[in-house]
């Protein structure tokens, strides 16, 4: 008998291994944070499960999003990632993930860790949501608000307040597995290790 888990990813074998493995499991490494924050922003008006079958592509095309080769790509890069069919060939999305990652540097020059700059909007710990329905799941939150905002100030792009609450989710900055799925009391577990 398969556990029981949240409604979302549906039968797809992929969304399946990610709901099971990696949503909601509380990430404190600063590239993988800037990957996830990355496609977050270019799953922007899609679907999560387009970004997830194109990740893959998306980190062949984006240097493995090595922040310091993304931040020095040229125009003629750019033009490249746009006849890429294994990606989201938008040119503002790309234009963004380049201005991004020079906001990423720069944070982490001034700050020293992009995870540390994170997860001071979480108060250093995952908020575990109680959830027994998916209409009770908020789009944005106050502190998603505030993370967007300041992302946006330090040069971020495509990083609205319900991009960094899905982001959010998917980092574990928040558990919102339902409380009737298996992996809600996973990631309860794995956020008290910290």
């Amino acid at each position: 008998m398969s556990p029981t888990r949240c409604s979302w990813p549906g039968e797809d074998a992929l969304y399946l291994a990610y709901h099971d493995e990696e949503w909601g499991v509380p990430e404190y490494d600063d590239r993988a944070l800037f990957e996830k924050l990355l496609l977050e922003g270019f799953q922007a008006g899609l679907s999560w499960i387009t970004i997830l079958r194109k990740r893959e592509n998306f980190r062949a095309a984006f240097d493995g999003f090595d922040p310091e080769r993304i931040a020095r790509y040229t125009p003629k890069k750019v033009e490249s990632l746009l006849q890429d069919a294994g990606i989201i060939r938008h040119r503002g999305k790309i234009e963004a993930a380049i201005g991004s990652a020079r906001a990423y540097l720069d944070i982490m020059e001034k700050e020293g860790s992009f995870s540390d700059f994170i997860w001071d909007f979480a108060d250093g710990t995952p908020k575990q949501n109680r959830f027994t329905s998916m209409k009770e799941v908020p789009a944005e939150t106050e502190m998603s608000r505030a993370l967007s905002k300041e992302l946006k100030r330090r040069g971020f792009k495509f990083c609205g307040p319900t991009i960094v609450y899905a982001f959010a989710q998917a980092s574990g900055l928040v558990n919102d597995h339902m409380t009737t799925c298996f992996r809600h009391g996973d990631c309860a577990q794995l956020a008290m290790r910290k």
